[in-house]
């Protein structure tokens, strides 16, 4: 979107922001707004390079002491055969 903008677009962006700031404040927020994107920029530099030096994470995957040892199967009752008590019709 930016980089679009000619030289005419910019000088009258500029023009318009004299017109409603005044030429005392003009440097006051140039100055403020240069801070701001040096911080911001700053800040990214401090992410990307903690994503870099920092080693990736592992997890411990070594079964500990109660899942060595094999889960218990749950005890079932042999199965009942009953019969049917109901009759059929005649």
């Amino acid at each position: 979107m930016l980089g679009n903008l000619g030289f005419s677009e910019i000088l009258l962006i500029a023009v318009i922001a004299l017109l409603l700031f005044g030429p005392n404040k003009l440097p006051e927020l140039g100055r403020s707004l240069g801070r701001t994107l040096h911080e911001f920029k700053k800040g990214t530099r401090e992410i990307l390079s903690d994503d870099e030096t920092r080693p990736p994470e592992r997890k411990d995957v070594t079964p500990s002491s109660s899942s060595a040892q094999e889960p218990e199967q749950p005890q079932t009752d042999p199965p009942v055969h009953r019969q049917d008590s109901r009759r059929l019709p005649d």
